[in-house]
Order: structure tokens, then C-alpha cells, then sequence
């Protein structure tokens, strides 16, 4: 029984589409999404999944098809149907690629926009110790324009109460993140409430660093002389790891720490401690490596920069600890 074309193109569509489908919601390649910002990157990185996969099956399938329908038969010797170009294909699928790509433009313009990522009062790229940009914006009905310094890095999301924003700074040095709080509270883990809007302001001591966070779905440079800052809302409490993911130097594999995301009683429970340490004296930086009693500071740093340990240099384990004892 002969199946007019007609239908089996009908029945291949709906075949690619419903397996595009299926295979673009549950792909199973993105760790956790943690934050706000991780549910909107995933839904573009599906879409863009969904579409990919099709793609991979039409071209895939008519490899197959053409293979074994065109493949030349058994004492078949003559050369092969001479074709001439077809101009109404060829629009076709120069077209359809050039549609999806604008059409993947314009959706990831929106979802970096939706993140904060245009929120223009916060790119400038000028040096710390210049003199702040000022970007204007003038108003409609001729009002005074707007005047804002500007720096470089991810927002607050629209609609987002800056008021409720708790802002951290976070200074990368080889090869480590030390974490300085609002209230004092020096760390060298990142911990933060769930469901509250977090701004890091970051900077680098010596060479260029990036501060990323996997399953958050953000990443920002930190660049020596220039601050950036990096705002996201997580959402699900636990613990993810923090990455660099620039290439600073011979222990940059070792430039790792965590996030941890508590409830707000939790977090409120972790500064109480930390805030009860520090009025007793402890002045050290919680989470970071300290020599045994046994050891001076010096043979206790040393034993850093064997490869089968820990991968941090000494001088840059001296430097926290110039952090952590400031009258030192």
C-alpha cells in the first residue's frame, strides 16, 4: 500500500515535533536551579534544546533516508541524475535557520534584560580610582535628565525592592574569595537568606577572576582596579559550589568555595553566632585553613603548594591571614 506523501510528511512532523518536545523538558544536562535567574536561563536553554533536537532529527533522518533510498544499486554503472538548483529550497532553508536565530536573539535579549543584565545605571567600565561616569537620560516633556554613576555587572530584576537587598562585598585574590558582610563579618564561604534579593560587589587584589556560580546560571568577572557586582534572589535552600572560572594563575583549579542558602531564621542564627565570636575576640576568618599548634604559620603555609594537597601558595594564604589580623 502506497502512503501518499503528503500524510508521511504529516506523520514526520508530528514525530519531530513531539520528540523535540519531550526531549527539550527533559534533556537532564543543567545541575539544580538555585535562584530566580537559573529558571529563566533554563527555560531559554530548553527552547534552544528543543529546537536543536529537531533540527538533529530532520537532518539526521534525511542522511539516513537518502542513503538508503539513493544508494546505488547492484550493476548500476552510469553516472548519477544531474540536478540543477532549486531557488525556492534554497530560500526555504536559508529562511528558516535565519528565523530561528532572531527568534533565539530576541528571546535571549529579553531573558538577560528580565535578569538585571541591562539595567543600564550599572555599566560603566571606567577604573575605580577615576572619576565615577555619569550617564544622562533625558526625561520626556524636556524634565532634567537623570544622573547616575554607572557600573559594570548584573541588577536588581525588574520589579525588585532595592531596600530589601543585602549587599556583600567579595574581594578574589590567588587563590581564594574572602566575603565581607555589612555587619562586620569577614568569611570565607558565601552565605545568604533564601528569597532575598543578594548583591555582591566584587573586585580582584592582583589578576583578573571570575565568580561563578553553576547553579545560579550567572558569572561575573573580577577585574583588578574596576568593580563589578553580580545580584541574584536564590531559592532553594542547600549548599552549591563557587567556581573561578578565569584563568589566574598555577592554583586556579584550587580557587573554590561554597554557598550556603538558609532560611532566614538560619541565617539570622549563623550572623548571631559569627557576631558572638567576634565580640569574644575571635577575629579570624571563619572557613579558611589554619595552622596546627604544632607547626609555625610558615611550615603550616608551605605544605600548600605540594600538588597532591590543597593548591594555594603561601604568600596567598599570608594575605588572608593579613585579613583576618589586621594589627598584625
Amino acid at each position: 500500500m502506497n502512503i501518499p506523501s503528503s500524510i508521511v510528511t504529516l506523520l514526520v512532523g508530528i514525530f519531530v515535533t513531539l520528540a523535540s518536545l519531550w526531549y527539550g523538558q527533559n534533556h537532564g544536562l543543567m545541575p539544580v536551579a538555585a535562584s530566580s535567574e537559573a529558571e529563566l536561563v533554563d527555560g531559554l536553554f530548553n527552547v534552544m534544546m528543543t529546537i536543536g533536537f529537531g533540527l538533529f532529527l530532520l537532518v539526521e533522518g534525511a542522511l539516513v533516508v537518502a542513503a538508503v533510498r539513493f544508494r546505488r544499486r547492484p550493476g548500476d554503472e552510469g553516472d548519477g541524475e544531474h540536478l540543477e538548483g532549486n531557488i525556492p529550497l534554497e530560500i526555504v532553508w536559508t529562511a528558516i535557520p535565519a528565523v530561528i536565530v532572531l527568534g533565539i536573539s530576541i528571546y535571549s535579549f529579553d531573558i538577560y534584560t528580565r535578569m538585571g543584565g541591562l539595567d543600564l545605571m550599572n555599566h560603566s567600565m571606567a577604573p575605580t580610582n577615576a572619576p565615577a561616569m555619569q550617564v544622562a537620560y533625558q526625561l520626556k516633556g524636556g524634565a532634567a535628565p537623570l544622573l547616575a554613576e554607572a557600573k559594570a555587572g548584573m541588577g536588581l530584576m525588574p520589579g525588585q525592592d532595592e531596600s530589601s537587598v543585602l549587599s556583600i562585598d567579595v574581594k578574589g585574590l590567588q587563590y581564594a574569595f574572602i566575603f565581607n558582610y555589612p555587619n562586620g563579618i569577614v568569611d570565607g564561604e558565601l552565605h545568604v537568606p533564601v528569597d532575598r534579593p543578594v548583591e555582591l560587589n566584587l573586585n580582584a587584589q592582583d589578576v583578573l577572576h571570575a565568580f561563578w556560580l553553576p547553579e545560579f546560571r550567572i558569572k561575573q568577572d573580577m577585574i583588578p582596579g574596576q568593580d563589578t557586582k553580580l545580584v541574584f534572589t536564590a531559592i532553594r535552600p542547600g549548599t552549591y559550589p563557587v567556581v573561578c572560572a578565569e584563568l589566574c594563575g598555577p592554583y586556579h583549579g584550587g580557587m573554590r568555595t561554597q554557598i550556603i542558602v538558609d532560611s532566614a531564621e538560619d541565617y539570622a542564627t549563623w550572623v548571631d553566632s559569627r557576631l558572638t565570636a567576634m565580640a569574644a575576640g575571635d577575629r579570624t576568618i571563619a572557613n579558611l585553613p589554619k595552622p596546627p599548634a604544632d607547626r609555625t604559620e610558615t611550615e603550616y603555609l608551605n605544605t600548600f603548594v605540594e600538588p597532591m594537597q590543597l593548591a594555594v601558595a603561601p604568600e596567598s594564604l599570608a594575605m588572608l591571614h593579613a585579613h583576618a589580623h589586621p594589627s598584625n
